[in-house]
């Protein structure tokens, strides 16, 4: 099996703001459960941030 078949086998992923209507139920299924972990890794990230944004404010402060 050569590289680009192998690619080719390993679905394509969902693109903000691509047509819907090519895709299936269980694509959207996926797309969803796909997006719901994205904001969860971002809220999380977000959090991380804030708090070094927090800790760095508090120690130049004094």
């Amino acid at each position: 099996m050569s590289g680009d078949e192998s690619a080719s086998k390993q679905p394509a992923g969902f693109v903000i703001g691509q047509s819907l209507d090519t895709l299936s139920i269980e694509d959207l299924d996926e797309a969803i459960k796909s997006l719901h972990g994205e904001i969860q890794r971002l809220e999380l990230a977000k959090g991380e941030k804030s708090r070094h944004l927090d800790a760095a404010s508090a120690l130049f402060k004094n």
